[in-house]
C-alpha cells in the first residue's frame, strides 16, 4: 500500500491495525529504568491519598509529578 492510501484510510477513521506491524514498534526514549526512592511515611501517606482520591495508583502520581517538574526546569 502507498502513503497516500494509507494516509487517506487514516483520514478516513479507518482501523489501520491490520496494515501495520507493531510487533517492533518502539516509542523513543520510552525505556524504563527501575529506581528506588525512599520517602519518609508522611509524604508516602500523602502519595497514597492523592493517588486514592484520582483513583490512580501511587507510582502514577510519582510519575506525573516527576514529569511536570521536570519539564518546568527544562
Amino acid at each position: 500500500m502507498k502513503a497516500e492510501e494509507l494516509d487517506k484510510k487514516f483520514d478516513e477513521g479507518e482501523d489501520l491495525s491490520e496494515y501495520l506491524d507493531i510487533s517492533k514498534a518502539r516509542r523513543p526514549l520510552q525505556d524504563q529504568k527501575r529506581v528506588n526512592v525512599d520517602f519518609p511515611l508522611w509524604m508516602v501517606q500523602q502519595l497514597d491519598k492523592e493517588a486514592k482520591r484520582l483513583g490512580v495508583p501511587r507510582q502514577s502520581i510519582i510519575k506525573i509529578w516527576v514529569a511536570e517538574r521536570l519539564q518546568k526546569a527544562a
